[in-house]
């Protein structure tokens, strides 16, 4: 699964909710999140066409790609994406709202909630249906073009970058929305203020984390000074740069394991190992199972999160379920899930490669130190971040909106989620 914690977001939502009694229908493009049997999955294909810069015509299946390349919406891809625009999100909010019409015609539904498409057929979604409409905003994308800003060197890279993202069309549609739920306080403020939205508008539900899966196992043997990265290395807002120049600043004998959950092709990665020439210090596993990404926090000593920016932050939430203690930059959401410094992680600024260092040098010489905050790194986390916590907070919220949109409009019949 290359989708992220956006994915991770939606998997463990539509099951939660699923337990606790509603019927769940998943629209959703790719990259598509693991098999979700608790719920009827519909797939919205696309032929990624941004990711695919020579013989295009390969990704098209079947004798007919050409012609399906000139359909309308395919060769608008096709044009925008040749000329550096991602127009994935706009596309798939148009085919998700064709196909949620005639999942309507079937059966109408309570609420609509979209995560993060913020695109145009969402609005109309929003105007066609007479349920009400959720938004999950995870954090602007601003902050992502912030980040690349930031770490991309020239005029030229920051150009294709500029035309990258659809900030615009996020920009028009974001304050026509109902209503938006997001995933931390930091995270609602910072998509308040980047679409000028007031703040009662947006609400807010944490994220949880599967315990059942990453849990402490003290039949896990430890690698001696080895600490982990969890995160897509493509995503510059993942901080992965400074951890690879803090090991710099790190004895020889210590290790870094990255589970690069991101895309297939490591660009970024392999350009800042070449340029760093760690050697055989740090190891990359690519996509792995869930239950290896357990095991990998498990056998590790420290997680280091060294995020620009996170809205929310599954790898700390995880790290400290599985009782191993985080040092973590002050982006974005972080210090909400990681907590107060020196009880349940160590936080230094972001981007400061000498702190992080040493941070990550005191609890791999303190025992001690690493023992406590890896025990109430995970009490905090048992206490806020559960999955099943999440989805009784968002059916709150859902029924919030069923009940003021009924006042409005006595004809609404409620039917499923």
């Amino acid at each position: 699964m290359y989708c992220g914690g956006q994915g991770v977001y939606v998997y463990y939502l539509s099951k939660y909710l699923s337990r606790l009694g509603h019927q769940v229908e998943l629209i959703q493009g790719p990259p598509y999140t693991w098999d979700t049997p608790w719920c009827r999955q519909h797939l919205i294909p696309n032929y990624n066409l941004f990711a695919t810069k020579k013989f295009f015509y390969r990704n098209l299946p079947g004798p007919d790609h050409l012609l399906r390349l000139f359909s309308p919406g395919q060769f608008y891809e096709f044009i925008a994406t040749r000329l550096g625009f991602f127009p994935e999100m706009l596309m798939f909010s148009l085919r998700a709202y064709q196909r949620l019409a005639r999942l309507w015609r079937e059966q109408p539904f309570d609420i609509i909630h979209d995560n993060q498409t913020l695109g145009f057929g969402m609005l109309l979604a929003q105007f066609s249906f007479p349920s009400p409409m959720l938004t999950t905003i995870h954090h602007p994308l601003s902050e992502d073009q912030r980040a690349d800003f930031q770490q991309l060197p020239g005029f030229n890279h920051r150009l294709r970058r500029a035309v990258y993202y659809p900030l615009l069309m996020h920009r028009l549609v974001a304050p026509r929305l109902e209503k938006i739920v997001t995933v931390s306080k930091i995270a609602g403020q910072s998509v308040a203020e980047a679409y000028h939205l007031p703040r009662e508008k947006v609400a807010v539900v944490y994220n949880g984390v599967d315990t059942e899966i990453f849990k402490p196992d003290p039949g896990v043997a430890k690698k001696k000074r080895q600490l982990i990265f969890v995160g897509n290395t493509e995503d510059r807002k993942k901080g992965i740069r400074y951890l690879l120049e803090a090991m710099l600043y790190l004895p020889k004998d210590v290790t870094l394991l990255v589970v690069d959950g991101g895309a297939p092709r490591h660009f970024v990665m392999g350009e800042l190992l070449r340029r760093y020439n760690l050697g055989d210090r740090v190891r990359t596993t690519g996509k792995i199972p869930t239950e290896e990404v357990a095991r990998a926090y498990q056998e590790s000593e420290v997680c280091v999160v060294p995020s620009v920016y996170e809205g929310f932050g599954f790898p700390p939430a995880e790290a400290m379920a599985c009782g191993i203690p985080v040092v973590s930059s002050d982006g974005g959401a972080l210090p909400e899930v990681v907590g107060k410094h020196g009880e349940t992680g160590l936080i230094v600024p972001k981007q400061e490669v000498r702190a992080l260092a040493k941070a990550v040098n005191l609890l791999l010489e303190n025992t001690e130190l690493r023992n406590r905050l890896a025990e109430n790194g995970r009490k905090r986390v048992l206490e806020l971040f559960s999955w099943e916590t999440a989805a009784k907070n968002m059916v709150a919220l859902y029924q919030e909106l069923i009940a003021a949109k009924r006042i409005g409009d006595k004809k609404y019949n409620r039917a499923k989620i």
